[in-house]
């Protein structure tokens, strides 16, 4: 199902995440806008905070879905629809996928951002590399000592599964 509600409130959430990023980028901080809604109704709303927070992971839709979880007290965002003013990131996806959102619908895509200076083909492209080729390097070591906090995870009847 790529989105359970009608075109107008998906065109409505879009229009509001693009409003975002247009606030974001006239404040100094990033072009970039997203909007977190279950059921057609707004959860949270995220823009861009990369250089106004120094921190690279703040993406407009990691603010808007970290808005969200806390907001629904859940970090399982399956029911919800995230708008975001344009095509997400690797990362972003990452994070989609973590959240369970139900559907991603964006405005600009990665070739819109790439013609404004966000170009991110290198990330996606390095995303289909074997480990040890991608850059920066990457490399393996302590494997059995890696897998000590899996059996404790797995060990913990109190654990909350995600």
């Amino acid at each position: 199902m790529l989105c359970a509600m009608g075109r107008g409130d998906d065109e409505r959430l879009l229009r509001l995440a693009i409003a975002l990023a247009c606030a974001s980028a006239a404040a100094g901080g990033g072009p970039f806008g997203a909007v977190v809604a279950r059921a057609g109704e707004v959860v949270a709303r995220g823009a861009n905070r990369v250089t106004l927070e120094h921190d690279p992971t703040a993406h407009a839709e990691l603010v808007a879905l970290r808005a969200a979880a806390r907001a629904l007290a859940t970090h399982d965002l399956s029911g919800c629809v995230l708008y975001s003013s344009c095509e997400p990131c690797p990362m972003c996806w990452g994070a989609v996928q973590w959240a369970r959102l139900d559907a991603v619908v964006y405005a600009a895509d990665r070739g819109d951002a790439a013609a404004a200076g966000f170009d991110d083909r290198r990330f996606h492209e390095e995303l289909l590399r074997p480990p040890g080729e991608r850059r920066p390097g990457a490399r393996r070591l302590l494997a059995a000592e890696g897998h000590v906090p899996f059996q404790i995870w797995l060990a913990n009847t109190r654990r909350t599964p995600y």
